[in-house]
């Protein structure tokens, strides 16, 4: 395509998070010119966290779109390097899990190995903050000259079939925009997808779960951090389970998830404090009673939804990326990777149709819809390797790769993991099944022989 159409080009991108800045950035690089349109203020004057310092969880996938645009360096020197889960029981006894071993996963087609740098003999993920990301990529994405933020602009209408969208910004005076692209990332609460939902043959399905979340505070303990940094801390109890996240202040950030229920049975100080004690005991000391009460009641519990759509594009004008594509609840800890990953595959996309929307969208949501329906199904609940799993991985790297390994160290596709995490383990229940059945005829044959050796001396005879 001639450089001077696609410098004609006009994209409105729906959203100034994480995704939608990076997307500008992606599409910054290919010479378009890009509106960035955000509902609320530049996180870079005002703070959107309210107190809280959400960390999330950055693996391959994420690192893979950094580092398309250039950003991984910078990105990575600003994280906490997680190499393993460490398990805290009831009894305060702590145990460490690691993520996997190094494996050499042979490539296929359009495949990449599982990443682990040649300094290091683990792989592990990367504890970032979501603030401090965000603001990141604003300024990465605002070096582009072709790149413009709009904040405080909130999209009032949305109207592909004739490239125009409508935002309200501060002066509260509606405005029209013509645009060749609109790009919705604007989260699980998408208006951008709220229109498409409108258009024929466009299926939409969410799910709340019981469950809630809350941000707590582990804070540094003499200058240092009260905990082991380089690891993920998880307190599972049942129906609900504890997290904790290093920063790089040497404090933790912890995400309780729990029951709505369960939450709305702790309504005073003392209620909180005796449920810690009950099921948390060794974290009371690391948070301390008065924190732990202010940051419980600072916020209420947010619940958690699971949003899955098909199409992700309407006809060349129009593209969901994202968690207003895909919206997933955290327990596979892939929301922020997946969309990262949504934005260079549609780069990918874009140089094999050499930036031909027409074929490049419809292409996009061919290969994105499986793979983000497996993700969602996976995150719903939090799949626990088993120690076969990690055993035949051992001593059968290429063949058994753990389902974590998989989803968190490469960028084999997501239903395609799902496909071969089901093939291990049906390989595995027919192994066992064999060798449970092995280890019952020999059993049996050695309690024969030693009880009443006669019989077998008579199925003998005639071959004497």
């Amino acid at each position: 395509m001639d450089s001077s159409v696609i410098q004609r080009k006009k994209v409105a991108v729906i959203g100034g998070g994480l995704v939608g800045s990076l997307q500008a950035c992606f599409l910054a690089k290919r010479n378009f010119q890009i509106d960035v349109y955000e509902a609320r203020e530049d996180p870079r004057v005002a703070d959107f966290t309210r107190g809280r310092s959400i960390n999330l969880a950055l693996s391959h996938r994420g690192r893979q779109a950094l580092k398309a645009v250039g950003l991984e360096d910078q990105i990575v020197s600003q994280g906490i390097p997680m190499r393993a889960r460490m398990i805290h029981s009831l009894s305060g006894k702590k145990s460490a899990v690691p993520y996997g071993t190094k494996s050499q996963e042979r490539p296929e087609e359009g495949q990449v190995t599982i990443a682990v740098p040649a300094s290091e003999t683990e792989p592990y993920i990367l504890s970032v903050s979501r603030e401090n990301l965000n603001k990141d990529l604003l300024t990465a994405a605002e070096k582009y000259p072709s790149v413009k933020m709009h904040f405080n602009h909130k999209l009032l209408k949305c109207n592909p079939e004739e490239g125009m969208i409508t935002v309200l910004g501060s002066d509260k005076v509606p405005k029209d925009v013509t645009c060749d692209l609109i790009v919705g990332c604007d989260g699980a609460y998408s208006t951008v997808r709220s229109h498409l939902m409108k258009k024929p043959r466009f299926d939409y399905s969410q799910q709340y779960i019981p469950h809630g979340y809350m941000e707590l505070t582990i804070p540094p303990k003499n200058g240092d951090y009260a905990m082991e940094p380089n690891y993920l801390h998880i307190w599972p109890r049942n129906t609900f389970m504890m997290i904790a996240l290093p920063n790089m202040s040497k404090s933790f950030t912890c995400t309780l998830f729990m029951p709505f229920d369960e939450f709305d049975k702790l309504l005073t100080s003392n209620d909180v404090i005796d449920f810690f004690q009950k099921y948390f005991p060794d974290a009371i000391p690391l948070i301390g009673e008065k924190l732990l009460v202010q940051d419980f009641f600072l916020l209420p519990a947010q619940p958690m939804i699971s949003v899955k759509c098909s199409s992700f594009h309407f006809q060349s004008h129009c593209v969901l990326l994202g968690d207003a594509a895909h919206a997933i609840v955290p327990f596979f800890g892939q929301g922020m990777n997946a969309g990262f990953e949504d934005c260079l595959v549609f780069d990918e996309l874009m140089d094999k149709f050499n930036n031909d929307l027409s074929l490049c969208l419809p292409a996009f949501s061919r290969l994105r819809i499986p793979d983000s329906h497996a993700i969602s199904d996976l995150s719903m609940y939090n799949y626990i390797e088993k120690n076969m799993g990690r055993f035949l991985h051992a001593i059968m790297p290429s063949t058994f790769i753990p389902l974590y390994t998989m989803v968190s160290f490469s960028r084999i596709r997501y239903h395609e993991a799902v496909q071969r995490w089901h093939w291990q383990k049906k390989v595995i229940y027919k192994g066992l099944l064999f060798l449970g059945s092995l280890i019952a005829i020999s059993s049996t044959y050695l309690l024969m022989h030693y009880v009443s050796p006669r019989p077998f001396h008579y199925f003998r005879r005639p071959w004497n």
